[in-house]
């Protein structure tokens, strides 16, 4: 299961205030509710999935955790159960953030959930743009078959932990209070082994490299977090596995900059286009050729707007825009005739040409006349 980042979704920083984050949920529930999109399945998918994540980021505790833990915190064996609407077993999340300054807290006894695992990929701005499958190779700790995670040579089992009678916590009497840690035996698990797998050592897990197909939806953006549910590393002796989450990388192109969904390319025009106008061919990332009418008169700096040629929305429908700014190009190379004709042009100038170039000698004039 691929699960995209709650930030991602609502399109906001992790760094972003409250205010923030609620203003990007109500434009974002306004445009992809249900009714303003009847029968559209896919907006409904939407707007189930940002009140999903609106409902875990507006509670400072919820946010705190995910922060930490990411989706994890809201699975089970993941730090807590449930999800973001009943949160059931926060307290759990709690002691685990806040466990040690208040002297240990209570923990479940049993392995723990093996470790998440961070992968970073690098894509180009086109396979952004249509998204893709991604073969990717990784290392990790994977359960071992001989034993099949339990840590127990084949035909035996772990058996309930002698020092803490399988709690997996042990009490210490500190003055008035009494204080749980973890079992010093058993580490928690409250079962230990007696006869060790001879294949992982009694690990119940042993390194193995792994390749997985990822599918990398358009639309994702530099920094978007792509989270495989249980491809992390295995748990301890049967516990469940972590997650792998995919930190994408957009390279940068050669043409184009992005801007959220909004894409923007610096365009040169020669200077007669730009004085008579006309019209100019773009490729776009879709492989349409863009045709984009040049007004005559244009100026250098000068932005048109292409609506809906840009970067397509993510995990929504639509595309944003693109944007062409105009560089215009003096000319370097003159022909004799060229020359000619533009000496010709001199003579005729009057000066309602160029209004800002007389408009401007004029107030320098003005002021030394003054």
């Amino acid at each position: 299961m691929t699960e995209i980042d709650f930030y991602e979704l609502l399109e906001c920083e992790r760094t972003a205030d409250d205010k923030t984050i609620k203003s990007s949920y109500r434009r974002l529930a306004m445009q992809f509710h249900p009714d303003r999109n009847p029968g559209n399945a896919e907006a409904e998918a939407k707007f189930k999935a940002i009140s999903q994540a609106y409902d875990c980021l507006k509670d400072p505790q919820k946010r705190a955790a995910y922060d930490r833990y990411g989706h994890a915190a809201f699975t089970q064996g993941g730090g807590g159960g449930g999800g973001p609407q009943g949160f059931e077993g926060f307290s759990d999340i709690f002691e685990s953030v806040f466990g040690d300054f208040m002297g240990g807290g209570r923990r479940q006894a049993g392995p723990r959930r093996g470790a998440d695992l961070r992968y970073d990929l690098e894509i180009t701005l086109e396979e952004s743009f249509h998204g893709k499958t991604e073969s990717i190779t990784i290392d990790v700790a994977a359960n071992c078959e001989a034993c099949d995670g339990s840590g127990a040579e084949p035909g035996t089992s772990a058996i309930s932990c002698p020092t803490c009678g399988g709690r997996g916590q042990v009490r210490a009497q500190q003055g008035f209070f009494v204080i749980e840690r973890a079992c010093p035996t058993c580490h928690g698990a409250g079962r230990v082994v007696q006869s060790p797998c001879r294949a992982c050592g009694g690990e119940g897990r042993v390194d193995k490299t792994k390749t997985l197909e990822v599918k990398i939806p358009a639309g994702v953006d530099e920094g978007t977090r792509i989270r495989v549910s249980g491809e992390g590393e295995a748990g301890g002796r049967g516990a469940p596995p972590g997650d792998l989450y995919i930190f994408l990388h957009v390279r940068r192109h050669a043409i184009f900059e992005r801007d959220g969904t909004t894409l923007a390319a610096r365009c040169p025009i020669s200077f007669t286009t730009a004085a008579l106008g006309g019209e100019i061919e773009v490729p776009g990332l879709d492989g349409e050729v863009l045709a984009i009418k040049i007004p005559a008169g244009i100026q250098s700096g000068k932005q048109l707007r292409h609506r809906g040629a840009g970067m397509p929305v993510l995990n929504g429908r639509g595309r944003g825009d693109l944007i062409i700014e105009i560089a215009v190009e003096t000319p370097t190379r003159l022909t004799a005739r060229q020359r000619e004709l533009l000496e010709e042009f001199r003579t005729s100038e009057t000066g309602e040409e160029s209004p800002q170039a007389s408009g401007f000698f004029a107030k320098l004039r003005g002021m030394f006349e003054g």
